[in-house]
């Protein structure tokens, strides 16, 4: 499953990232590595961004980059 299909008030671990190079650079830069909880706050009504809370701070990231993130 990835961070794109979670439902609005789960709350996930990320198991892996995909992709390579910047773009996973800066999901990690972000603070989503392995092992993160994300807990989906908002998802707008065309489904991108999705709005998370991750390590105590509200992040936006859009669908394309949350189709890379692989979660347990």
């Amino acid at each position: 499953m990835t961070l794109k299909e979670v439902k609005t008030g789960q709350t996930v671990t990320v198991e892996k990232l995909l992709g390579g190079g910047a773009v996973k650079r800066r999901i990690m830069d972000m603070g989503i590595t392995k092992g993160t909880e994300l807990y989906v706050r908002k998802v707008a009504p065309l489904g991108d961004p999705v709005e998370i809370t991750v390590r105590g701070y509200e992040l936006s990231i859009r669908k394309a980059d949350a189709e890379l993130i692989q979660l347990k």
